[in-house]
């Protein structure tokens, strides 16, 4: 059989599935000299069955389905995005590991299948070991199509850099799809990266390299270049785009080898950036380490109210004060639309609140509550205590217009949302994370205990292993140490230097003697000696 016809079978036999794959890049120029980059890989399939598929990674799909997955996020972040300077990113993340899962209404045990969960791991190292399982699910993997850019010297250098899995469904009137986004958010410093303290960038200087295959698989590959922040100064763009969208976003279809620089005149003058109708910022307050307090700050720069949802996710061992919880707008105590607090309990559960606030135009809303500094036990301490215990983000969602951001993310693909007509458009803001200390105990203490009881013991047992074991014997001692040994010593010196001239006159060496113990007699002054040696020193004597 021919291979022609192998391949007509299989595909008879074979099931067949309706997927779809596209790859798009959305660079945008930022306000003082960054360059912000977002890549999104987008699989749709139609069937909601995953043991077999094509485009869909196997591995993915085989969790989805044993833990009855409905909804999945994965985030691993490096880095702030400050929103006030860059605006909103196509995708929110904290700093470290973020992941949020809903589950299918129809799961029963929720501490064997959770039906919903968020967690945040704010420590979480972002590093290659994450980077390469990840572009291990893309249909084309590193070596074709966009993918090839993301190097990973190149990706964790960045200034800021997230990775991003997001599965979920899309359904209308009763029938479902069924989509996966795996998104790379980079930001890169372009007087950094152009070595000739310029702004000019492009893709080599940014990711190493240029795009030289596009991936088979991929349905279309498309670029965008957003222009919106281009209007005071001009930039040279290399490529002329293919059409452009909106009148600000330049369109590039790949086809083939493409490279794309931009290269900005000198003087540079940084464009005014469209301010952010809302963002927020959190810290905290106290001194010591025995009461502190939290506080998050909303900025509406809105004409119109707008509606705010805050949640606030606090580990059991900072326990806050629900008494002290106070809701200021410019100073203003004002009672919130909705409340939520769930008390925390020691090592078991969390503190959650969850406030919903109108935020009037053009306030700063500002919610504070006080907390103690928890004594733990000694093994509840991370390796490096001293270095503090980081503290999750803050979570703040609302409502906006749709023409405050450039980029929105209601839609699957890139190409959609910036084409949406959409009025208003949900976002959710993610806060800085901060660091605490908590009380610590001298954990160099038990290391100096250690140290002084190993040597009592090797002190104490070093004389009682020799005596428990060694044996005392009584020997001839060749010869008294002290001024005996001294002397001694001296008189054969003295009697070779006398042997070495009767040598020298005769020609001859003088015959040694060697005597054995029973031989010697005893002197209290020159010790063990002959009795040749005694009568010798009589001679002399007389």
């Amino acid at each position: 059989m021919s291979a022609k016809n192998l391949w007509l079978l299989f595909m008879f036999i074979s099931p067949s599935y309706s997927e779809t794959y596209s790859e798009e890049l959305f660079i945008k120029p930022l306000a003082t000299g960054y360059v912000y980059s977002f890549f999104q890989f987008t699989v749709i399939r139609e069937d909601g069955s995953f043991k077999h598929s094509t485009l869909f990674p196997h591995s993915l799909g085989d969790i989805i389905d044993r833990f009855h997955v409905a909804e999945l996020n994965v985030d691993l972040t490096s880095g702030l995005w400050r929103h006030k300077s860059w605006g909103y990113p196509a995708v929110d993340a904290p700093s470290g590991a973020e992941i949020s899962a809903r589950f299918h209404n129809d799961t029963q045990d929720v501490d064997k299948h959770w039906v919903y969960r968020y967690s945040n791991l704010p420590r979480e190292n972002v590093c290659t070991e994450n980077l390469t399982p990840w572009k291990k699910l893309l249909p084309c993997d590193s070596t074709r199509g966009l993918s090839s850019l993301l190097i990973s010297g190149r990706v964790h250098n960045a200034n800021y850099h997230s990775l991003g899995i997001h599965f979920r469904p899309l359904c209308n009137a009763g029938k479902c799809k069924y989509e996966l986004r795996q998104t790379v958010s980079l930001v890169y410093d372009s007087i950094f990266i152009s070595f000739n303290n310029n702004y000019d960038w492009s893709l080599r200087k940014m990711f190493g390299t240029g795009l030289f295959k596009t991936c088979p698989l991929a349905d279309y590959s498309k670029i965008y270049l957003d222009t919106s922040s281009n209007s005071s100064v001009p930039y040279l763009i290399s490529q002329e785009p293919d059409y452009i969208l909106k009148n600000n976003i330049a369109v590039y279809n790949l086809n083939g080898i493409f490279h794309l620089s931009a290269i900005v005149p000198r003087p540079k003058i940084v464009v005014s950036e469209l301010r952010p109708l809302l963002y927020t910022d959190r810290f905290i307050t106290g001194f010591g380490q025995e009461y502190g307090g939290l506080v998050t700050r909303i900025y509406n720069d809105h004409k119109s109210p707008i509606t705010a949802t805050v949640i606030e996710n606090i580990p059991w061992f900072l326990p806050i004060y629900y008494h002290t919880l106070k809701v200021t707008s410019n100073g203003i105590r004002v009672i919130p639309k909705a409340l939520i607090y769930k008390p925390g309990k020691g090592r078991l559960r969390i503190y959650y609140l969850e406030i919903v606030l109108e935020l009037a135009p053009q306030s700063v809303t500002e919610i504070s509550v006080q907390f103690d500094y928890v004594f733990l036990k000694w093994q509840e301490y991370p390796p490096d205590a001293n270095h503090g215990f980081y503290i999750g983000s803050a979570i703040v969602k609302a409502t906006i217009p749709r023409h405050a951001t450039s980029l929105t993310f209601d839609k699957s693909l890139i190409i959609d949302n910036l084409n949406s007509t959409g009025s208003d458009y949900l976002i959710c803001l993610k806060t800085e994370n901060f660091i605490i200390t908590l009380p610590t105990p001298d954990f160099s203490m038990p290391y100096n205990v250690i140290c002084l009881a190993c040597t009592v013991v090797a002190l104490a047992f070093g004389p009682i292993h020799n005596i428990t074991t060694k044996r005392l014997k009584l020997t001839t001692a060749k010869y008294v140490p002290g001024l005996a040994s001294v002397a001694q010593k001296l008189y054969v010196w003295i009697e070779n230097m006398l042997w070495r001239k009767n040598t020298n006159k005769t020609g001859k060496t003088a015959p040694v003697k060697i005597f054995a113990p029973e031989e010697l007699s005893y002197h209290p002054t020159l010790g063990h000696v002959s009795e040749e040696f005694m009568l010798k020193k009589a001679d002399i004597e007389s």
